[in-house]
């Protein structure tokens, strides 16, 4: 039986970081299984190509969730990366550490050694800035672009919408200053996506103590009585099981994670029993304390071209097209998110609640797999939204089946407290705020459906259940505190009650931070390796 020192299951943005970091000193024998495949295609890598893997399943999970009572009833659907780099190479490219706060209420909620001044150096250490006149600060491997020049002029109305209200704007959302409105920077390099597997996994490939396997979907984690000795997974069609002399860490995601713990008997003791699977730890919080971003978009006809003008006709798709094979640069350089920023919806907000995303772009949204999310409308347009930055409403992730390849059950349970209800009502008055500017009625010539300057509070909230979606950050579902009794992992990331096993992704935040939250998981991985590295 082949043996490895760690075992990463996951090749996603945790997991290409541990890789790294693991393999560096060169003592250490890692093994990295993927359930995916390789990431060099060309919509991954065209930053603009995430309307094309949004529904792309040799790439993509695809996942759906079960209908939503306070969502009318709806599914939702949760794209997830199945590919090296995992959700970093087909998400929006947006770079956001977080507010400062965030993390703060990371120790308070258990997680001691995540207050900020804690995380911060390690948000340093994995990050390259690349200001827009070229100047580089950071020698870290993930390449963060300040893209501004590069954006739609018609992203000046936003501006002069923001200021017209009284918010300020920042040079950058991962600076001193992350409050107010300014340009998302992005996870590109010369104009190309900048993955983990990118930044992380293929310099760690590179060394001779690092192995890969991909197109394997890990079964179970195999257990000696409460010590974690390896994994199960089939492969070319034989069942193989490979032992991990130190430790096994699940990177699999806010998805899956909680799905192979309780594959492999840890989970809420009767929903195992009922599966038929033996129990090693009764715990009912693997799987539980989901958290997710929702919000719901505004799309407007415009006064004057926007990228739509660009990236519709068949002309402007060839101008475009050359701009980039030729400087790397135009509108398929860019994310499909330009500016926003994190405001307060009311002046006595204790802190930023509200994270704001404008786009210089409308479009059709096509029925899965008919054809590309981002389909631009035949006339100028824009599309502007808020989502609501710190939901408390939980939801719960949950096999079906002891067989690996049914999809888990995922239960969102959005706006199921008066909070999240209060939020999604400020969310839609600081919509009408910024659209009755001036600067904004100069730029609409009108709605495109609804019209939001005229709904009540309870048009808003009706509005927000019959339209609203993910924001695409699932976390928690394994989340980080003191004890068994409210938790699934400690502070170093050790599963409660077992020894030589971590979870390392976005499912251990004991809360969902105010923004994105890929930036976050890179940094989490980097500092538990540290962690792990001192154990060993």
């Amino acid at each position: 039986m082949e043996e490895y020192d760690y075992i990463i299951v996951g090749a996603g943005s945790a997991g290409c970081v541990l890789a790294e970091r693991l393999s560096r000193d060169g003592e250490h024998r890692i093994l990295i299984l993927e359930a995916g495949g390789s990431d060099r295609r060309l919509w991954i890598k065209l930053p603009i190509g995430y309307g094309k893997t949004f529904y792309d399943e040799r790439i993509n999970w695809k996942y759906e969730t079960e209908p939503d009572h306070a969502f009318n009833g709806r599914k939702g659907y949760w794209p997830r990366g199945k590919v090296l780099g995992g959700s970093s190479s087909i998400n929006a490219l947006v770079y956001c550490r977080g507010l400062p706060e965030d993390f703060d209420d990371w120790r308070d909620a258990g997680a001691q050694g995540w207050a900020w001044e804690d995380v911060r150096p390690h948000f340093e250490a994995i990050e390259r800035h690349i200001a827009a006149d070229g100047s580089v600060t950071g020698d870290g491997p993930l390449w963060i672009t300040d893209v501004r020049e590069r954006t739609h002029r018609v992203n000046r109305h936003f501006f002069n919408a923001a200021r017209e209200i009284g918010f300020s704007q920042t040079d950058d959302f991962n600076a001193a200053q992350p409050e107010g409105v300014g340009h998302y920077r992005i996870t590109t390099r010369n104009g190309i996506r900048c993955s983990a597997a990118d930044a992380f996994l293929r310099p760690a490939l590179r060394r001779a103590n690092v192995s890969l396997i991909s197109r394997v979907m890990v079964h179970r984690i195999t257990f000696e009585g409460r010590r974690a000795t390896g994994v199960d997974f089939r492969r070319d069609g034989q069942q193989v099981q490979i032992r991990a002399r130190k430790e096994v860490i699940s990177s699999a995601g806010s998805v899956n994670s909680p799905k192979l713990l309780q594959l492999s008997g840890v989970g809420p003791g009767s929903l195992l029993r009922n599966q038929g699977i033996e129990v090693v730890v009764d715990n009912p919080h693997v799987g539980g304390g989901l958290q997710d971003h929702t919000a719901v978009t505004y799309f407007y006809k415009a006064t004057e071209p926007t990228l739509n003008s660009e990236l519709l006709p068949w002309l402007g798709k060839v101008r475009a097209g050359m701009k980039y094979v030729l400087a790397r640069r135009g509108p398929l350089s860019l994310s499909v998110n330009q500016c926003g920023g994190f405001v307060r919806s009311t002046p006595d907000a204790v802190r930023p609640d509200m994270q704001l995303y404008f786009n210089p772009l409308s479009y059709t949204t096509a029925p899965a797999g008919k054809r590309p999310l981002v389909t631009p409308d035949p006339f100028p347009g824009f599309q502007i939204s808020s989502q609501p930055c710190r939901p408390t409403s939980q939801g719960r992730i949950d096999i079906q089946s002891p067989d690996p390849d049914i999809a888990p059950k995922i239960e969102t349970n959005y706006l199921s407290t008066g909070k999240d209800l209060d939020d999604v009502v400020a969310a839609g008055h600081l919509i009408q705020s910024l659209v009755q500017t001036d600067a904004l009625k100069t730029l609409i010539a009108e709605p495109v459906g609804e019209d939001v300057t005229t709904y009540s509070d309870e048009d808003i909230v009706e509005d927000f259940r019959a339209r609203s979606g993910t924001v695409f950050h699932p976390v928690s579902t394994c989340k980080m505190g003191k004890a068994q009794s409210d938790s699934v992992v400690d502070s170093d990331m050790k599963v409660h009650g077992l020894t030589g096993i971590r979870i390392v992704d976005a499912s251990v935040f004991p809360n969902i931070t105010s923004g994105n939250t890929n930036a976050p998981t890179l940094m989490l991985a980097h500092k538990v390796a540290d962690a792990i590295l001192r154990d060993a």
